[in-house]
């Protein structure tokens, strides 16, 4: 099973079907792509900022404007409430709200050190994060960039292998970007990390 989460930025397409055992939750804006994807969401949770209207519809957390939480990290806690672990983010990149990208790579963070696998995706690219002692295996690819970046405090430990430029239990730190632009090359990547988060950039153009 797995958790799509649609929120009201850019959508660039359905990166696996949903199968009827998934869950698909609408936050807010993103309504309007369930809808024209004919899928009819499990929940929608929104503050109503990007619809104009309130729709006929039996399950809506309806949040408050002034809030903590974005909708789509609340739409996140809610799947976790539901015993989601593996998490699709759709509609969170692009658009004119840099601040809402920003706010959804660290809504990876939130996933990861909650014991989940979250994917962020935008046109050609996809991202996801790892923490305190978290690895991933990104399968083969004759092409492609690989970016590692420190998502918070200093990350120790950071291991990179298979990839054109390996890392063996190096630091990153927020304010240097020593991961960007890395390459696969036709070999499986691993990337692991000790202490401290990685937000794990994959690009499929060169």
């Amino acid at each position: 099973m797995a958790c799509f989460i649609i929120g009201a930025g850019s959508f660039y397409g359905l990166p696996v079907p949903v199968r009827d055992t998934d869950t698909v939750i609408a936050a807010d804006g993103g309504w309007r792509v369930c809808r024209e994807l004919s899928l009819t969401p499990s929940l929608l949770v929104a503050d109503f900022d990007s619809l104009d209207t309130v729709p006929e519809f039996d399950h809506i957390l309806r949040l408050p404007v002034e809030k903590d939480n974005t909708d789509m990290i609340r739409a996140v806690k809610e799947g976790f409430a539901r015993g989601e672990t593996e998490f699709h983010l759709l509609g969170g990149m692009g658009g004119r709200r840099t601040d809402h990208t920003l706010a959804n790579m660290q809504t990876l963070a939130y996933i990861a050190r909650h014991g989940g696998r979250g994917w962020l995706y935008g046109s050609g690219e996809r991202f996801t994060a790892i923490c305190d002692g978290g690895e991933i295996m990104l399968p083969a690819k004759k092409s492609g960039i690989l970016s590692v970046f420190c998502l918070g405090a200093d990350a120790e430990g950071v291991t990179i292998e298979g990839a054109q430029y390996p890392l063996a239990d190096a630091a990153l730190t927020a304010d240097f970007p020593l991961g960007v632009s890395n390459h696969f090359t036709g070999k499986a990547v691993r990337v692991a990390v000790r202490r401290g988060c990685l937000l794990i950039g994959i690009c499929d153009k060169e």
